[in-house]
């Protein structure tokens, strides 16, 4: 008599079809921004960063592509040069403080390839494109939210 080879009970195979946990970073990018111009005073941009309980946002030019991102550090340097000179913040443009070389990343990069990047780059935020627009933006915020989320998942 032979011996059969017994295997016993395999586990379900999970394709790629079938596996559909969220971690693009446009599953957990911000959507609905608060946008400036490079032409608003700084002090506005302030009062904005106060009323929306934000830290910084896209700069964006009259046809709606971006030109600079403007954070709270952005506006250090106009508290500070007004504290040298002696002078009260004045109605300068965002477009002198703004952070005009953007890092940006695309919608479909996943999170943990943004995380990479944040980890390298000393950024809190950045802007999110699709084919060269501004679709939303990330923050470091989010990235640590979608890893809490994801934490009780297997990656193979």
């Amino acid at each position: 008599m032979g011996i059969k080879s017994f295997m016993g009970r395999r586990a379900k195979e999970v394709s790629k079809k079938d596996y559909d946990a969220p971690i693009l970073v446009e599953d957990y990018m911000s959507r609905k921004l608060v946008t400036f111009r490079e032409d608003q005073s700084i002090l506005e941009v302030m009062e904005l960063f106060a009323k929306h309980h934000i830290s910084g946002g896209p700069v964006m030019d009259d046809n709606g592509f971006l030109v600079g991102i403007i954070s709270e550090a952005d506006c250090m340097k106009q508290i500070s040069e007004s504290r040298y000179f002696n002078q009260p913040i004045l109605d300068k443009s965002v477009e002198r403080f703004m952070t005009k070389k953007v890092e940006t990343i695309p919608h479909d990069m996943s999170i943990f390839d943004a995380a990479g990047i944040f980890d390298r780059h000393n950024r809190r935020r950045l802007p999110v494109m699709k084919d060269g627009l501004v679709v939303g933006q990330i923050s470091r915020k989010d990235i640590v939210i979608a890893a809490l989320k994801l934490s009780g998942q297997n990656w193979k």
